[in-house]
């Protein structure tokens, strides 16, 4: 007899959600489950990164959201972070005016910040605890975005395209830093890259024209050139 499946920790139903009056995500329902790594993946411009942040309340969106089994839908963005939602935007939005140390310090919320986790995921950043961030890389403010979700103890991470624009040594850092990461949160993962998806993500959610066309495990997408092909517009030979 299987053992009953864990409850997922996040829960979006029939989301929708809108930008100036126009529709970017039509009807998105999909399950996160409570430990690793699931990935959204798609073609550029059919609503993944609009999912995370209707997600989040960042935009006008409707449906249902649920963080373990709480409703969160009707929260303001501050709130669900406040519940446990950590979140790396895509275009880092680190403080360029101040310091690194300065970045992580305005991002700590708990009595006891996870500092020395942070500090081994991101040597070089302990390093450069002075350097206004704004000079930094943009591989090393990609660092800074995901130290500062990882410092406070939430629920799960909302972390989208980490690697877009790196240099591969840079997206290897990234990513061995998110598979670190998911040891101790759940993950859901906007991600191009085909390669560090196939490296980290368990599963998979993909949407096409604001909906979810397809779940399950990663590997399945990712083992299938044909599927990959019709899902994604990409061979999956390609990113092997």
């Amino acid at each position: 007899m299987n053992a009953a499946a864990p409850e997922p920790i996040l829960t979006v139903t029939h989301l929708s959600a809108s930008i100036a009056g126009q529709q970017v995500v039509e009807d998105v329902t999909f399950t996160v489950p409570p430990t690793g790594i699931t990935a959204v993946l798609g073609r550029n411009g059919v609503g993944k990164t609009s999912t995370i942040r209707g997600i989040l309340g960042l935009i006008h969106r409707r449906g249902e959201v649920t963080l373990a089994g709480e409703r969160i839908d009707a929260l303001p963005t501050h709130r669900i972070v406040q519940r446990g939602v950590g979140y790396v935007p895509e275009d880092r939005e680190v403080f360029a005016g101040l310091t690194v140390a300065e970045n992580l310090s305005l991002a700590e919320r708990d009595r006891n910040p996870r500092r020395e986790f942070v500090a081994e995921l991101f040597p070089d950043l302990v390093k450069r605890r002075g350097q206004l961030a704004g000079t930094l890389s943009g591989g090393q403010q990609q660092m800074v975005s995901v130290a500062r979700a990882l410092l406070n103890e939430n629920r799960i991470l909302l972390v989208d395209e980490p690697t877009k624009g790196l240099a591969p040594r840079i997206v290897s850092e990234v990513a061995d830093a998110l598979q670190e990461a998911s040891k101790i949160v759940p993950i859901l993962l906007v991600e191009q890259n085909l390669e560090v998806v196939r490296q980290l993500a368990q599963d998979a959610v993909v949407i096409a024209g604001g909906r979810v066309v397809h779940t399950g495990p990663a590997r399945e997408i990712l083992d299938d050139d044909a599927l990959t092909t019709r899902l994604l517009g990409v061979s999956a030979e390609a990113h092997a």
